[in-house]
């Protein structure tokens, strides 16, 4: 087990184990989601979860109410999120591990909102939920029941901030900072796609599929390699990190984080955002 806790970027099956043996408490999030069936991810979890595992909604818990101008997944209000996450018992300074099935997706978007929060000990089980089960350990559909209030308070973000539409349309001819778009190729691209009504991306933005931080098992690639390509697309400049709705955006957060690169900002809207206001440029092809 790695003697460096709290765990802040990823956390290993056996580490995770380890910590849940020796009775550390740790906070489990169970993320599991599906973009075109939002109950779905609630559904996979009462079919089988990690034991002790509580559910947290992408729509519900881990964004607020989109309003038509401000993205598919705007950032939740800072008191409600952290009310909710007294709800769940978290306490100061206790382990958080988040999880999907969908390489650290949604659960990478839990790790940048208690980061957000000022939650130092947080990670993403870095497999998710299949490591899991490869490695021999079991799930359950037991729901965990209410507990007892935790005592969490939000503090200053230990993440690289955040930045408005405004502030990348301000930064498109300047090239102050890189926006990297973690969206697949083809939506990047601008091919027809049911989730963009208006397709291509961002001017002067490069793409960096998620997915891309990750190697053939769904676990993260090394620090070195991770840094050496994300180094080689900012071409030091820092990073502005954008997706569809700002999710998958977090994801790629974690990796510069995971690379020795902190400091990246998000466009919470992202594409969805950028697309509501037709006055805004839009490009298509590759970056």
């Amino acid at each position: 087990m790695n003697d460096k806790t709290p765990f802040e970027t990823l956390i290993s099956v056996a580490e995770l184990q380890a910590l849940l043996e020796c009775g550390t408490s740790v906070l489990l999030l169970d993320c599991e989601f599906d973009l075109a069936s939002p109950e779905k991810g609630r559904t996979v979890y009462a079919q089988g979860h990690l034991p002790g595992a509580r559910y947290a909604h992408l729509d519900n818990d881990l964004a607020s109410v989109p309003d038509g101008s401000n993205g598919r997944h705007p950032l939740p209000d800072r008191d409600t999120f952290a009310a909710w996450l007294r709800s769940l018992g978290l306490r100061k300074g206790q382990q958080v591990v988040a999880y999907d099935s969908n390489g650290g997706a949604w659960a990478a978007r839990a790790w940048w909102l208690l980061r957000w929060m000022g939650h130092r000990a947080v990670a993403v089980l870095d497999g998710g939920k299949p490591a899991w089960v490869v490695a021999g350990h079991r799930l359950t559909s037991e729901v965990p029941g209410a507990g007892v209030e935790g005592d969490f308070t939000p503090g200053q973000p230990l993440v690289g901030g955040i930045v408005s539409a405004q502030d990348v349309l301000a930064g498109i001819d300047g090239g102050a900072a890189q926006v990297l778009d973690a969206r697949d190729p083809s939506r990047f691209r601008g091919n027809p796609n049911p989730l963009d009504p208006v397709a291509g991306h961002i001017p002067g933005a490069r793409n960096r599929f998620f997915r891309d931080n990750l190697d053939g098992d769904g676990r993260f690639r090394s620090a070195e390699e991770l840094a050496a390509t994300f180094s080689a697309l900012l071409e030091g400049k820092p990073a502005v990190l954008s997706c569809g709705s700002g999710v998958t955006a977090c994801h790629n957060a974690l990796a510069l984080e995971i690379a020795g690169l902190p400091g990246a900002r998000l466009y919470p809207g992202s594409w969805s955002e950028w697309i509501s206001h037709p006055s805004r440029p839009v490009e298509t092809g590759e970056a």
